[in-house]
Order: C-alpha cells, then sequence, then structure tokens
C-alpha cells in the first residue's frame, strides 16, 4: 500500500509539471536550450567574492531549493563546483518573472547577473535575466530537514538506499554531492599513476580486450562469439600474456591501465568488470618492483591527497615506504606449527577444517595453502605488506625461487586484509613454462575451472627469447577503495554491475 500512494503522488507531481510544460510551449518557451554561456562557477564566486563583488557573471545549474514571494525570490543552483544563491526580483525581470512560477526544483537554468551579498551575509547572484536550458519532468528526491520540539534536526525523504543508488548513480550524483568528489579522487588517481610511469620511461599500450586464448591469471571467464570468424571469443581476465610478447619484442617498459573481465561472485571487494594496471620492465626483478610499489603509491597519495597517512574504516595506515615484507610459508608455520611445503594434502585439509574454510574437494597442494594463508594470515594483515614466495602451483607465469625449492618469487601486497597487487619475477623460460602450462591442464582435467590454459604463441614468443623480467598488476578499483576510504568497491565504480531488477 506504501508504494502504491508512492506511485499515486509521483504520477500526480509528474502530471502537474508536463502541464508547466505545456504552458511554457505555448509561451514561446523552448523548454530545452541548445547551450549556454557560462563564465563563472559556484564555488569560485564565493572563494574570490572579493574579485567578482558586484560584476556580471553567467551561471548554470540544477534548481535545488525554491523561496517564491510577491515581487521577489530565491532559490539555489547547483552546478559542477556546488551550490550558489541566487535573487529574482520582478522589477528587474519583468515577464520572466512569470514564467518563474512554471519551474521546480529539478529544473536547470542560466542565470545572469551581479555578484553581492544579502542582508544575511550570503554570497549570491542578483539575476538580470535567466534562461530555462532543461525542463525536469522526474522530481528529484529532495530530502528535507525538520527541527523537532526537543531541537534535534531530523531529515525525511533522503535518498539514501545503497542499491537505488548504484541503480540511479545519474540520481545519486545530483542529491548526494559529495559522491561526486569520490570520482573526481579516483580520475585524479589514474593521472597520476600514468604520469609517474611515463615519467620512469614506461611506454602506455593497448592490447585486445577479445582474445582467443584466456590467459595472465586464474579466473573464469566471459565467452562470446565472432559470427564473421565464426569461433569463440574471451573477455579478457588479464593483459599479462600480451604485455609480455612486447618485452620479447624489445620494449623495455610497457604498462595497460585497461578493463578486465571475470566471471565470478559478486561482493564488496569483487565486480565481474573491473580496472587493472599491469606493467612488465625488463632486466628486473621482484625485489626491484617491491621498491617500485611502494614509491609509486607513497607518492600518488602524496600527489591527490597531500599525504600517506589515512584514516581507513577505523584503522591509521600508513603508506609511506618501506613496507613490511613477510614469507607465506614462514608466517604460515609460525601460525599452525606446520611446515607447509612438507604438508601432506590431508594434513592441510585438517588444519582448513579447524578453520571452518570449506572445501569443494579436488583442490591442489597450492591451493590449500592458499585457502590456508586467507583463512589465517590474511585478516591480520592491516598497515601495507607484502607477501613473498608462493607455492609454485599457484603461480604457473611467476619465476622459480632462486634459493627455495617449490617456491616462485612472487609478491601480494595487502592493506587491510586485502590483495591491492600481484607481482612476479617473470618466468621466461621457455620449457618450464610449457611444463607449467601442461601441469595447469591437468589441473583442469581434474575440475579446476580456474586453472590455465596452454597457450602455444606464447611459448613460442618465450622460445625467442625474454629478458629477465619484472610485471605487476593493480586493482585500481581497490586502491581507490582504500585511499577515498570507501567498504564497497560498488561506491568507487559509477555503474556497478548490479541484479536485474523484478
Amino acid at each position: 500500500m506504501e508504494n502504491l500512494n508512492y506511485e499515486q503522488e509521483l504520477n500526480s507531481l509528474m502530471q502537474r509539471r508536463f502541464e508547466e510544460l505545456d504552458e511554457l510551449n505555448k509561451k514561446g518557451i523552448l523548454p530545452y536550450a541548445y547551450n549556454y554561456d557560462v563564465n563563472a562557477y559556484s564555488n569560485d564566486i564565493k572563494s574570490n567574492y572579493e574579485t567578482y563583488e558586484g560584476k556580471d557573471v553567467k551561471i548554470a545549474g540544477r534548481i535545488m531549493t525554491m523561496r517564491r514571494m510577491g515581487k521577489a525570490s530565491f532559490a539555489h543552483i547547483q552546478d559542477n563546483q556546488g551550490k550558489i544563491q541566487i535573487y529574482l526580483k520582478k522589477d528587474d525581470i519583468g515577464e520572466y518573472y512569470d514564467i518563474f512560477r512554471l519551474l521546480d526544483i529539478g529544473d536547470i537554468i542560466g542565470v545572469e547577473g551581479y555578484v553581492f551579498k544579502t542582508k544575511t551575509g550570503e554570497i549570491s547572484v542578483h539575476a538580470k535575466s535567466f534562461q530555462l536550458l532543461a525542463k525536469s519532468i522526474r522530481p528529484i528526491p529532495i530530502a528535507k530537514e525538520v527541527i523537532d520540539e526537543n531541537g534535534n534536526k531530523i531529515v525525511y525523504d533522503q535518498f539514501a538506499d545503497k542499491e537505488l543508488r548504484y541503480r540511479q548513480r545519474y540520481v545519486d550524483l545530483i542529491v548526494n554531492p559529495e559522491v561526486k568528489e569520490v570520482f573526481i579522487q579516483r580520475s585524479k588517481i589514474i593521472t597520476e599513476i600514468r604520469k609517474y610511469l611515463d615519467d620512469n620511461g614506461l611506454l602506455e599500450v593497448e592490447t585486445p580486450i577479445l582474445q582467443p586464448l584466456y590467459g595472465g591469471a586464474s579466473a573464469r571467464p566471459f565467452v562470446t562469439h565472432h559470427n564473421a570468424l565464426d569461433i569463440d571469443l574471451y573477455l579478457r581476465i588479464a593483459d599479462e600474456l600480451y604485455l609480455k610478447r612486447l618485452i620479447v619484442g624489445g620494449f623495455d617498459g610497457v604498462y595497460e591501465i585497461s578493463k578486465d573481465f571475470r566471471n565470478e561472485g559478486m561482493d564488496r571487494t569483487h565486480n565481474p568488470e573491473f580496472t587493472m594496471l599491469e606493467l612488465y620492465v625488463a632486466y628486473k626483478d621482484y625485489f626491484w618492483m617491491m621498491e617500485f610499489v611502494e614509491n609509486m603509491i607513497a607518492t600518488i597519495a602524496k600527489k591527490v591527497f597531500g599525504k600517506t597517512e589515512f584514516e581507513i574504516e577505523g584503522s591509521i595506515v600508513n603508506f609511506n615506504p618501506p613496507w613490511k615484507r613477510i614469507s607465506m610459508v614462514d608466517e604460515l608455520k609460525n601460525y599452525t606449527g606446520i611446515d607447509v611445503l612438507q604438508a601432506t594434502n590431508d594434513e592441510l585439509k585438517k588444519v582448513l577444517k579447524s578453520k571452518n574454510v570449506d572445501l569443494e574437494g579436488g583442490e591442489s597442494k597450492g591451493k590449500l595453502i592458499d585457502l590456508l594463508f586467507e583463512a589465517t594470515i590474511q585478516p591480520t594483515l592491516i598497515q601495507p605488506t607484502f607477501v613473498m614466495d608462493y607455492p609454485v602451483e599457484l603461480s604457473p607465469l611467476a619465476k622459480k625461487h632462486r634459493s627455495r625449492e617449490g617456491l616462485v618469487e612472487r609478491f601480494e601486497g595487502f592493506v587491510l586484509g586485502r590483495e591491492i597487487c600481484n607481482a612476479f619475477s617473470e618466468l621466461n623460460d621457455p620449457l618450464d613454462q610449457k611444463q607449467r602450462f601442461i601441469d595447469q591442464s591437468k589441473m583442469r582435467d581434474e575440475g579446476d575451472e580456474e586453472a590455465h590454459q596452454i597457450d602455444e604463441d606464447y611459448v613460442r614468443a618465450l622460445e625467442y627469447g625474454m629478458p629477465p623480467t619484472a610485471g605487476l598488476g593493480i586493482g585500481i578499483d581497490r586502491l581507490v577503495m582504500l585511499l577515498t576510504n570507501q567498504s564497497s568497491i560498488r561506491d568507487v565504480l559509477l555503474f556497478p554491475q548490479m541484479k536485474p531488477q523484478k
């Protein structure tokens, strides 16, 4: 019944606005303009009042509040920067004052006038003329504030439902303007990443999104069909194998900021479509890459936010280098008392069962070790930490450890228990790589849908010779989540994937 009443009220409001639109048309007022020459913005005017005082400006924005009176009215309009008050007087705008009564909250208008302060000291624009730029047919959900008898502020009609805000991001940005700041910061973070990489001599490149073989990560792909070639193709799950082909071809350092796609579950840190930075640098190893990563993230934090220390979800996190470095297998031994490399699968499963970790069956030894790490060590990694040296089964594209049997030279970066980056000393031995692919193929046959496919062309590329190389992947969305203190990946994606509405 409550929903029915809401729909009836909405239909009534929209019907009134259609009637206003019809009246505007009859008066010869164009309700949807072609352009408007804006030359000033709200926050610039308010921050530099001495410069703007008494000067004519042309501003434009959406009406967010209205207070109509007999021969004078006030309104606040919201532009790209914020809100500013406008003052309209019938003696100044003549017949257009009557048109103002046909406008509503949500309409977009352009105002030309001079800047002044009202008697209450509010910086405003005294309108000499205004122009309707777009008539809003659907009412925007404006929150109403009421002070109760005890002096408490009560807010009604907030556009606060998270799911609705994600689905209708355009409304969210209008009525919750602080949301816009997160996406401005996201853009600045990506800009500074590019600048840092460019300044360090890396070249930005583009590689295929549609791939005949997917690879570079352990994940399930999205499948599509190419009609002209009559073949199935995959949306890329990673850029790695194509970027390393470029290292083979003679580039010393390349990177790509790309959309990748993984056909997996969705939660607060996973979206099926996500943004990834991958970079590869010839003649370097994972020790070099650790220093590169911590310096890059600290630099970006300083450039965008002016600091390296952040309060995130109640914890103080400091991104200043150097970050802590730990060994995965050593930490697990300290925690469980067993050497996970020497332990049998049954012993690992027993420990996992004691930690209430559900197993699907068919997990490799490397996968069992990884699950044990996720259940025990990972949640404790609050400060930026590099976890080093993973089991070889988990990393079919990483180089074998130079001194520890059964491990590879790989690290992952963790903050607040979340993985934000993954890096290797890249495997450049074609014979070893071919055998790793064969081993992964056997795992696929045993039911591991995320095991790597055999990529014969990539092996062929390695056979021509790839120099020692360090590689890195950073989840841009997760990095933005941390730096902007957002608890869900949907809060840093303008249009996150959602379940269909019924």
